[in-house]
C-alpha cells in the first residue's frame, strides 16, 4: 500500500505532520478529515501525488467495464490452471482488443517481471484500476486465492455493469423526448409563428389570450436576449450544471439533495445501498479487514453523503462499535439493512448477509426502473402533446376569427 506523508491541522490550529498508509489521497484525505484534521498538503513518498500522471494517458480510448470484467474472468482462468503470473499478462496483452489496455497490461507485466507485487503495479494506473479493484487483487495475493478473487471481481464488476445498464435504458427514453419537445416547441415558436403573425398583423382582430402570450413568448424567443438564453439554456446549461457538481462543493450538494427528490430520491438510495453491500461483501469474502474495506467502500461509492457516513461509521468500528449502530444513527439505511447488519454479524457470516442484502436492492431496483419507464413514457407524451396543442390551438383561433370576418364582409 502506498504511503503518504502529510501535514494537518488540529481544531485548535497546531500543525501535525507524519506519515500515514493509503489506496490513494482522496482516501487518506478523507480518513483525517473524520478524525478532526484539516489536510493543507499531501505528498507521496518520493514526491507529491499528481493523480493520472500516467505516459499511457494520451491514449483516449475509454476501458469499459465489461473489458475488465472480460481481462479479470480471463486472468482467473489461466491462473487457477496454474499459469505463471507474467505469462498471463502476456496472453491478456495479446487477446486485448483495447489498445490502451492492451499498453497497461504490458507496462504491468514488465514491472511484475521485474518484481513488483500485481498490485502494486496496478497502483502505476489508478485511472484505470479503482481502489476497490486494487484491494481486491492485494487480498486475493495476501491469502494465497487470487484466481477466487479475480474470479469474483469479475463478477462484481458484471454486476454493477448490468445496473449501470439498466439505469441508463431507463433514462434514455425521457431525455430523448425531452430532446425532441425542445427542438419542436423552439422551430415552432422562432419560425413558425412569426410566419402567422405577420397575417394577423394585417387585419384588426383581438389577439385571445393564449395567442397573446403565444406572440409574447415567440417575440421573446427571436430578439437577441431570447436567442442567447435559448442556445444557452440548451448547450450550455448542460455543461455548467456538469461543470458546477463536478467541483467538491456543488457534488456534495446535489449528492445530498438528490436523494431527497420526489420518485428519484429512493431510486437513487437504493442504487447507493445496492453499491454499498455489494462492494462490503465482495471485500470481506476475499479476506480483506474490515476497517480497510470500509475505507475502499467509501471511495467506491458515487455519494459524498454515503461517504462521508461510511467514513464516521469507520471511526466508531475502529473504537469497537458494531457496524449497525452507527449506520442507524446516520438515518441514511433503511432499517431492513441495518437489521441484515446487524444479524450478520452476530452469526459471523456478514459477506453472505450482506450479499443477500444487495441481491434485494437490486431486484427492487430493477422494479423501480421498470416502474418510472412506463410511467415517464405516456407522461412525456402527454406533456408533448400538451404543448404543441397549445400552440395550434393559439394560432387557429385568430384565423377562425378572421374567417368569420371575411364571411361577415361578404
Amino acid at each position: 500500500m502506498p504511503v503518504f506523508a502529510y501535514v494537518a491541522k488540529d481544531k485548535s490550529g497546531k500543525i501535525h505532520r507524519g506519515r500515514a498508509e493509503a489506496d490513494n489521497e482522496k482516501l487518506l484525505t478523507k480518513r483525517l478529515q473524520e478524525s478532526g484534521y484539516w489536510v493543507s498538503q499531501i505528498t507521496r513518498e518520493g514526491g507529491a501525488v499528481k493523480p493520472n500522471r500516467n505516459p499511457l494517458k494520451f491514449f483516449k480510448k475509454k476501458i469499459k467495464l465489461d473489458q475488465l470484467s472480460i481481462f479479470c474472468r480471463q486472468f482467473a482462468t489461466m491462473i487457477n490452471a496454474g499459469v505463471s503470473l507474467v505469462r498471463c499478462l502476456q496472453v491478456l496483452e495479446i487477446q486485448t482488443v483495447n489498445p490502451r489496455l492492451k499498453l497497461i497490461i504490458r507496462d504491468v507485466s514488465s514491472r511484475v517481471e521485474a518484481g513488483e507485487t500485481l498490485s502494486r503495479a496496478m497502483m502505476h494506473h489508478n485511472n484505470v484500476f479503482s481502489p476497490l479493484f486494487i484491494g481486491l487483487i492485494r487480498a486475493g495475493e495476501v491469502g494465497g486465492v487470487l484466481d477466487e478473487t479475480l474470479d469474483r471481481l469479475s463478477q462484481f464488476l458484471e454486476s454493477d455493469l448490468h445496473l449501470r445498464r439498466k439505469i441508463k435504458a431507463a433514462m434514455t427514453y425521457p431525455i430523448l423526448v425531452m430532446v425532441i419537445a425542445f427542438v419542436i416547441v423552439t422551430g415552432l415558436v422562432v419560425f413558425i409563428v412569426p410566419k402567422f403573425i405577420e397575417i394577423f398583423k394585417d387585419f384588426d382582430v383581438k389577439m385571445p389570450m393564449m395567442t397573446q402570450i403565444l406572440i409574447t413568448v415567440s417575440e421573446f424567443s427571436t430578439s437577441k436576449l431570447g436567442a442567447v438564453i435559448l442556445i444557452g439554456g440548451g448547450f450550455g446549461g448542460p455543461m455548467l450544471w456538469r461543470k458546477f457538481t463536478s467541483t467538491k462543493f456543488g457534488k456534495r450538494l446535489w449528492d445530498k439533495y438528490k436523494l431527497k427528490l420526489p420518485i428519484f430520491g429512493k431510486l437513487s438510495l437504493n442504487i447507493a445501498v445496492a453499491r454499498f453491500t455489494r462492494t462490503l461483501s465482495t471485500l470481506l469474502t476475499s479476506g480483506v479487514p474490515t476497517l480497510q474495506a470500509m475505507e475502499t467502500v467509501s471511495g467506491a461509492i458515487d455519494n459524498e453523503t454515503f461517504s462521508e457516513t461510511i467514513m464516521k461509521a469507520r471511526a466508531r468500528i475502529r473504537e469497537g462499535d458494531p457496524i449497525g449502530e452507527p449506520l442507524e444513527k446516520s438515518g441514511l439505511f433503511p432499517p431492513m439493512v441495518v437489521q441484515m447488519i446487524s444479524i450478520g454479524e452476530e452469526t459471523g457470516a456478514l459477506d453472505a448477509m450482506l450479499s443477500k442484502v444487495a441481491d434485494f436492492y437490486e431486484s427492487e431496483i430493477e422494479t423501480q426502473l421498470q416502474s418510472l419507464a412506463a410511467a415517464l413514457e405516456p407522461l412525456m407524451i402527454v406533456i408533448l402533446g400538451a404543448i404543441v396543442g397549445f400552440i395550434v390551438i393559439a394560432m387557429f383561433m385568430p384565423l377562425i376569427a378572421i374567417v368569420s370576418q371575411l364571411s361577415g364582409g361578404e
